[in-house]
């Protein structure tokens, strides 16, 4: 059967509603209302939302509503109480003899466990202002050199470049994290026009304490903005910039580690009974603990409350710091969240998050938490810690996967073999179980990303600009906030994280793919125009290898989406839409056939 046609419910504004506005979560103990749509000709004869009440099962029955004449669809709803902070929930479907589950990750012919239910959390959501924005990422030595770059003395540690010269980026080359080629924070602000075309209104840094790396994740102050990039002015500089223009900014801070060269684990080094010491993982024979093997990246120990003071809990921690006037982030994306708090027997990780979102909300009410997680966030986004995460497992392994090009120079990335390429059922699968797993609105809060400095770039992946759009164009589309590495929207290639890195070609524009880039702005607009593509649900109307189509359902107005990898037939029985955008020149109908990757977005209904 088409998924189209199967039982449906998401945890969208049209599947559930808390009675405090449609996006608005419930109080404790607040009653909400699930709906559950079927066709009308669906045979099911009774339903109940099955939830945990402290974790014991409690069934409650579910209402069907009465077909009106014309109407394909038939409606059931129910109620419960929202008892526990993240409250479970799933439906049992009774046909005669026979039993279904309908889940986070779809119908079940069998038990099973509680893991992919659907969850419903009393915790404040990520900010509006998040849910509908668009990120741009920015690593600050790649992106733009202001006219006082030059000026500026180049560190003993670093190989300065030409803006020009071939990144270094092979990980056994000792040069890889040290060749400097100059762009600073002064160079983004220069440049935020830019931006503004790409169609983004968040602006995201990788670090800018300085680190003796081109990459700064080693830092060795959080007190200070490196000079290199203009200090502590520029930074100050670009945020009054970007909130001039009503966006907003936010950090990125290594809450797992420090550099070697940090102040305080020199001093933790030099004097054994300083208060330093205890903010890092020593073993008894003087060695410590450091990030996956790097002795240059010492773990910090968040059982010391002395540690959690000084960086990320209360007012005079480093998160709050940065986060008030003249800086004035608006949140922070955690470099390495999932490890943070984790060593061995101990995992605090929970209550780490759990005091960075204390902080942050203290400072700022709207504040925005996102933590680096690229692989099973389960657990880790209920909703009191982290809003979401970078959704690598849930979004860009799936995608990458369906859209990869078999003779991609792309390299691995996260794993030891490279990307496999698996055909549309393989992808939506994985996209359904992952929503699943992570929840609706962990999945909606989190960043649907196609490359980031870390991986090797969407256009070596994919191979052709028209897949690439494709890939842009689901980024827009599915559930999450999009994320864009600075230099995907004009086809920048990479083999790996560290080649990813390539300067911005601001001199060479006739090296740019003007035409990626005019996708990338059109897809911000009609996010921002069509509320579903922000807030709607998730219903899949077609899956087949070479193309895919879903529906994203909102109270507004609904929207469809198809995709394609490859040439293929038209696709019959999709509801009619007036189309609003296409990645290629292609037939308005929907579901037209098209010679080639293509995604097109039609208004329905």
């Amino acid at each position: 059967m088409r998924p189209l046609y199967l039982p449906h419910h998401d945890g969208s504004p049209a599947y559930l509603e808390t009675g405090r506005g449609a996006d608005a979560p419930p109080h404790l103990e607040d009653h909400v209302t699930v709906r559950v749509r079927t066709q009308a000709d669906d045979p099911v004869e009774a339903m109940w939302v099955r939830t945990t009440y402290d974790a014991e099962p409690v069934f409650h029955p579910m209402v069907a509503a009465t077909v009106d004449e014309g109407s394909s669809s038939r409606w059931w709803s129910g109620t419960f109480p929202v008892h526990n902070p993240v409250t479970h929930y799933r439906f049992l479907l009774a046909r005669g003899e026979s039993q279904q589950w309908l889940t986070g990750a779809g119908l079940a012919d069998h038990d099973l466990p509680d893991a992919f239910d659907f969850k419903v959390s009393a915790f404040p959501e990520a900010p509006d202002w998040a849910r509908d924005g668009v990120v741009y990422q920015i690593f600050p030595d790649r992106f733009a050199r202001s006219a006082a770059a030059a000026e500026r003395p180049t560190p003993d540690w670093a190989l300065p470049a030409a803006w020009d010269d071939p990144v270094l980026f092979e990980l056994a080359d000792p040069r890889t994290p040290l060749q400097l080629f100059g762009g600073d924070l002064d160079g983004v602000t220069d440049h935020l026009d830019h931006v503004a075309e790409v169609g983004a209104d968040i602006v995201y840094t990788t670090p800018v304490f300085p680190g003796e790396s081109n990459h700064r994740y080693n830092a060795s102050s959080f007190d200070r903005v490196d000079p290199v990039l203009g200090g502590d002015e520029a930074y100050a500089r670009l945020s009054a910039a970007a909130h001039e223009r009503g966006w907003r900014i936010i950090g990125d801070l290594t809450t797992n580690h420090t550099g070697d060269t940090h102040e305080w684990f020199r001093t933790a080094i030099s004097d054994p009974s300083s208060p330093e010491r205890d903010y890092y993982c020593f073993r008894p024979d003087g060695s410590y603990e450091c990030w996956m093997g790097f002795v240059t990246l010492p773990k910090v120990d968040h059982t010391s409350p002395a540690l959690r003071s000084r960086m990320v809990e209360g007012p005079d921690s480093v998160v709050a710091r940065w986060m008030r006037p003249p800086f004035a982030l608006d949140g922070w994306r955690i470099d390495v969240a999932n490890m943070t708090g984790r060593l061995g027997a101990v995992d605090v990780n929970h209550e780490v998050a759990r005091a960075v979102r204390r902080t942050v909300t203290a400072e700022r009410s709207d504040a925005w938490l996102i933590g680096e997680h690229n692989h099973d966030a389960t657990g880790d986004v209920d909703g009191d810690g982290w809003h979401g995460t970078m959704n690598y497992s849930g979004f860009s392994w799936p995608l990458w996967s369906w859209l990869r090009d078999p003779d991609t120079v792309a390299r691995a990335f996260g794993r030891p073999l490279p990307v496999p390429r698996r055909d549309g059922h393989a992808f939506v699968r994985a996209i359904s179980q992952w929503q699943g797993m992570l929840g609706w609105r962990a999945t909606s809060a989190g960043w649907n990303i196609v490359g980031s400095h870390d991986s090797a770039r969407i256009r070596t992946l994919v191979g052709t600009a028209s897949a690439h759009r494709v890939a842009a164009g689901l980024q827009f589309t599915l559930p999450g906030i999009p994320m864009i590495f600075a230099g995907d929207e004009i086809g920048l290639q990479g083999v790996t994280g560290e080649d990813s890195r390539r300067t911005m070609p601001w001199e060479r524009r006739q090296d740019w793919d003007l035409e990626t880039m005019s996708t990338y702005s059109s897809l911000s607009r009609v996010r921002r125009e069509h509320t579903a593509l922000r807030r709607g649900g998730l219903r899949w109307a077609h899956v087949e290898a070479d193309a895919v189509a879903f529906l994203r359902e909102h109270p507004d107005g609904d929207v469809l989406v198809t995709a394609r990898r490859a040439a293929g037939p038209a696709i019959d029985g999709l509801p009619a839409g007036r189309l609003v955008l296409a990645t290629e020149d292609t037939d308005p109908e929907v579901g037209s056939a098209h010679a080639g990757p293509v995604l097109t977005i039609h208004l329905v209904g």
